[in-house]
């Protein structure tokens, strides 16, 4: 039995709310999408979405052109007003991200996607450095500077990747950052902007990037990095499967900046890891699985910790990195599939949103807060093996002693686990259907609603134990809410079938 304390150890950190990450910022025209959004924003209510593409040909914004042989630019922002205004209204602001290269400006044909966004420099930097003040001040005049200095502007992205930054060549991307940190800070030197968004396996750039930034006195307001614990990728037709390292190894990745940047420059700025997941595969089907939640839940419980930000990628399946979906469940590792129907890991999160403000205890398979009326909310999960090589337990048990005041609780358990909350199976069930018919799908959202189940529990001395048995990979949400009875004096079920109350 664990005695979890009635008193406060601190405030829980809401790091993993702070940012969420979307396909290309183009798909934000769709209206699905901006459906999924809303689901997602109800439900759990990210402060900021982060995507690639704000400046790739899609979108339209740099728009050159030729008047009496003299060549021009215009800057063209109806795609990203529409989409900022949709983010706006659904209750989440951009994370920026500034990529990729518009065709007219990129000094290489080298792109990445089918979408083809161009990773290569710009063949002018100062054409590209208007481009940034232009579409800077053109948000800071629609939106207001108050709202636009709460939007961080990230620098690329993954720029230590060839395919994502041209020969990953750092003396190009560091001159890159230069250029923009500075036209940015000349729409206004209140606005944060940072970098270098690399991805794992690069930190050495992490140091390079603060020795460039304090020699060239560069402005950098916060510092940017992916975590994924994924292996080498085993293609199968329409996917991949990867390895994965234990939960832990994405926490020290979260880590890394902080102990890397001591005593530099930058070592006491936030730190924002703007993309994280177990795989960065879309096309691997861990992230449809009830494993995929039990994994994950210990970094979403333990990774403020480490960071100030760590921000889900993707929180849809509508994504289309590797093209456009062949099936239901193929091509994306959102929370939310393409249809709409919510995955394991979307109801961690549901979970996590419904924790409340103050911490009284966190494990190694628990998490335990208070509500300021006095509601007690508790997230456990079951252990997983990362390896693969054993299937974990069938049952995890879990012993709590909370404190609950007098008087009597009731207990509200919402459970995820391989069988409930859980499309995923029942679309294996059903025989993998491509495409969904509209029963089949009526069918997916309803097997995709957590199992929950009532009960009432009494108080001995102000506490109640609590005895939670796990299936394998479950996570589940207890809320327990003391009870005010309201029962008439009267009242006896004997009597439901005319029985006598004695």
């Amino acid at each position: 039995m664990t005695t979890v304390p009635a008193e406060p150890t601190g405030r829980l950190s809401d790091a993993w709310r702070h940012c969420v990450g979307t396909g290309r910022v183009e798909l934000a025209l769709r209206r699905d999408y901006q459906d999924s959004l809303a689901l997602i924003q109800r439900d759990i209510g990210f402060r900021h979405i982060r995507g690639h593409g704000l400046f790739s040909d899609g979108m339209g914004v740099h728009r050159p052109y030729d008047h009496e042989g003299v060549r021009h630019v215009h800057h063209s922002f109806t795609y990203v007003d529409q989409i900022v205004d949709a983010y706006l209204a659904a209750g989440i602001r951009p994370f920026l991200e500034l990529g990729f290269m518009p065709a007219e400006l990129a000094s290489g044909s080298r792109t990445v996607f089918w979408w083809r966004g161009n990773v290569t420099p710009p063949r002018s930097h100062r054409e590209w450095a208007a481009l940034v003040r232009s579409t800077i001040a053109h948000l800071v005049d629609r939106y207001g500077l108050d709202e636009v200095r709460t939007w961080p502007i990230e620098v690329w992205n993954e720029p230590n990747l060839p395919d994502f930054w041209q020969d990953a060549d750092e003396t190009a991307y560091h001159r890159l950052y230069e250029v923009t940190a500075h036209a940015v800070k000349e729409v206004d030197a209140g606005l944060q902007v940072g970098g270098p968004a690399i991805s794992p396996g690069a930190d050495d750039w992490l140091e390079r990037f603060a020795e460039f930034a304090e020699h060239r006195e560069v402005p950098v307001d916060f510092v940017s990095k992916h975590a994924y614990s994924s292996g080498p990728a085993q293609h199968v037709p329409f996917g991949v499967h990867q390895t994965l390292a234990p939960a832990s190894d994405l926490l020290d990745q979260f880590a890394t900046p902080r102990v890397l940047l001591k005593g530099t420059r930058l070592a006491d700025l936030p730190v924002h890891i703007t993309e994280f997941n177990s795989s960065y595969r879309p096309d691997n089907p861990i992230h449809d699985t009830a494993f995929h939640a039990a994994y994950l839940a210990p970094v979403l419980a333990h990774g403020g910790d480490h960071t100030d930000s760590f921000s889900y990628w993707t929180f849809s399946d509508m994504f289309e990195e590797t093209g456009v979906p062949t099936a239901l469940f193929h091509g994306g590792f959102g929370l939310l599939t393409h249809r709409q129907i919510r995955k394991p890991t979307y109801h961690l999160y549901a979970f996590m949103a419904r924790m409340g403000p103050d911490l009284l205890a966190l494990g190694d398979d628990h998490l335990v807060t208070r509500h300021p009326d006095g509601r007690i909310t508790v997230l456990a999960w079951a252990p997983v093996d990362p390896t693969g090589e054993i299937p974990g337990p069938d049952r995890h048990v879990l012993r709590l002693s909370l404190p609950v005041g007098a008087g009597e609780v009731f207990v509200r358990r919402s459970t995820v686990d391989d069988e409930h909350g859980n499309a995923w199976t029942a679309w294996r069930h059903m025989g993998s259907p491509r495409s969904p018919k509209p029963g089949q799908l009526d069918v997916l959202h309803e097997a995709s609603e957590p199992a929950r189940a009532h009960r009432r529990l009494p108080a001995r001395e102000g506490r109640v134990d609590l005895d939670l048995t796990l299936t394998r990979h479950e996570i589940t949400l207890v809320e327990l809410t003391p009870v005010a009875d309201e029962t008439p004096a009267w009242w006896d079920e004997r009597r439901l079938l005319g029985g006598t109350a004695t």
